[in-house]
């Protein structure tokens, strides 16, 4: 096994914060070594010291991306934290729906993972519609930074446990059971929700209009305190007057430090 030093351990550590925005505090030291390990051997490196002047002189977006995936956790399922979806459903949705003269929504899943938070979204708009949405513009934006569980979002295919909070109705309607087991998401779901690869440390934003929701669930927590009220900043600026911005429930913001308005717990409005 190829020891990693305190040094090198904070070499990458601050490239990963200044990349990607996460910040690994001393007590990762082991759980990185652990998940590069397979990749320096590919590489034919003998130190993460090598590594690290790779990632520096010569490493690729697609390097750095790798690198994010090693040391990312991704873990999420259908309906987590569900007291943000009925709100979403019940609240905000009506709302936007009595618009008048418009009929778009703009919802951006940020940091989307493999794709059940902006998948469930779309479901829940698809109720709200009763399944036609000529005349809507009702298609998601979903973004990770991560490469591979953008691919795994984009294929739509799960398990059963990470249905296992779906209602049975949306199961039956929105997906289709695979000979192998699990479950792949019907293609006209699929193709409501747009992925992006897209990193949330980007001095620009490449958007056009802002947004009605934004969903951040459960990504701030890996941002020390800088780099998030930073982001929160950028995300205020692309949430449309009255729109809504989502965390996950171990997150909080300080209400002194944001121009949000607090909602509920997790939930703020512009």
């Amino acid at each position: 096994m190829i020891p990693m030093t305190d040094r090198e351990f904070a070499e990458l550590a601050e490239f990963i914060k200044a990349r990607a925005g996460i910040h690994l505090k001393a007590e990762k030291r082991a759980m990185m070594a652990g998940r590069l390990q397979q990749m320096l051997h590919d590489k034919g490196m003998t130190s993460f010291s090598e590594y690290y002047s790779f990632l520096r002189t010569g490493g690729s977006a697609a390097e750095v991306a790798l690198l994010v995936d090693k040391i990312s956790t991704n873990h999420t399922f259908f309906m987590r934290e569900s007291e943000h979806f009925s709100y979403f459903q019940h609240h905000v949705l009506p709302e936007l729906m009595r618009r008048k003269g418009e009929r778009d929504l703009r919802v951006w899943s940020a940091g989307c993972s493999s794709g059940e938070e902006p998948y469930t979204l779309s479901m829940i708009i698809d109720e709200a519609v009763g399944g036609d949405r000529s005349g809507w513009d009702t298609k998601l934006l979903a973004t990770d930074i991560s490469s591979a569980v953008l691919e795994t979002a984009r294929r739509g295919s799960y398990g059963a446990g990470a249905m296992k909070d779906l209602p049975d109705s949306w199961r039956k309607k929105y997906f289709e059971p695979l000979t192998e087991g699990g479950y792949s998401v019907k293609p006209h779901l699929r193709s409501q929700v747009l992925f992006r690869r897209f990193n949330l440390m980007e001095e620009r934003f490449p958007f056009t209009r802002r947004f009605h929701a934004i969903f951040c669930r459960n990504v701030m927590i890996y941002f020390d305190h800088a780099t998030r009220y930073k982001l929160v900043r950028q995300f205020y600026d692309w949430t449309e007057p009255g729109g809504y911005l989502f965390i996950g429930h171990s997150e909080s913001l300080d209400r002194g430090l944001t121009d949000y308005r607090y909602i509920m717990p997790a939930v703020y409005r512009k």
